[in-house]
């Protein structure tokens, strides 16, 4: 799994970890039951704090990509795939439509217009 970040990037460290676990689940390279590079380990790698590794790891769990279990570390969920893609191409859109001026309620209303109300 190839972690990478860019320092000069106005998308937080922790951001960047968390969009290169997504593109490698994406990628079919992380599958479930795979575990995640020690923190620690990350950490030391990429030359940041591990603290940093953590909350990026933590984004992953709130999505519900990871799970993360004390003496066993990070580990890839089952659904992780289909719903890495996904949350990638959100998090691109959303960094796009704040790029060209739009406040968050507008981006918020532009996906509730066009989301099929029967579906």
């Amino acid at each position: 799994m190839l972690v990478t970040i860019d320092r000069s990037s106005p998308v937080s460290l922790a951001e960047q970890i968390a969009a290169s676990v997504r593109r490698n689940m994406a990628d079919g390279k992380l599958r479930k039951g795979d575990r995640l590079p020690p923190a620690r380990t990350l950490a030391r790698t990429l030359e940041i704090n591990m603290h940093t590794v953590l909350r990026g790891y933590q984004l992953l769990k709130d999505e519900r990509l990871i799970e993360l279990r004390p003496g066993r570390g990070a580990v890839v969920t089952a659904d992780a795939p289909s719903k890495a893609l996904v949350i990638e191409a959100c998090q691109h859109f959303i960094r796009l439509a704040q790029r060209t001026g739009m406040a968050d309620p507008d981006i918020v209303q532009l996906v509730s217009d066009r989301l099929d109300p029967s579906a």
